[in-house]
């Protein structure tokens, strides 16, 4: 198997917290990186997308889920590590669900409405409690 070759900048990339019923969604990667854990549905800015259009994309893409952006819960930085990898920035969005049921495109094979409270019994990246926590505050602004 051939190893990914990546860019020598950061890559842009956004993320959604999106909450249904006080319960956030979770997909859990298909592959690398962090192939097995559970995340938020997102990826890389395309190009003249802004933001927004770039998340609302992405969810279509990996959840075919509609969603409503409430605002930026954060960001998260991920580096390459000793194992290599990309470089990305990510921005956290907190989403409200608005239409729709999760459809999974390749890159996901699970996914769970969790209360952010029990998130504890998953593999996550890192920071995401943080991230949903973040995400949450934001919502009940």
């Amino acid at each position: 198997m051939a190893s990914a070759v990546h860019p020598s900048h950061p890559q842009l990339a956004v993320s959604a917290a999106i909450f249904r019923d006080g319960k956030v969604l979770l997909v859990r990667r298909a592959r690398s990186p962090a192939r097995g854990s559970y995340s938020l549905p997102g990826g890389r800015v395309e190009f003249g997308e802004t933001l927004h259009t770039a998340l609302h994309r992405e969810v279509d893409e990996e959840t075919a889920l509609k969603i409503r952006i409430a605002g930026l819960a954060g960001w998260r930085e991920v580096v390459p590590g000793i194992s290599g990898g990309g470089h990305y920035v990510i921005m956290s969005f907190a989403a409200r669900w608005s239409a729709g049921e999760p459809m999974l495109n390749d890159e996901h094979d699970d996914f769970r409405w969790l209360a952010p409270e029990n998130l504890g019994d998953f593999k996550v990246t890192d920071g995401l409690p943080e991230i949903i926590a973040a995400a949450r505050r934001v919502l009940e602004a």
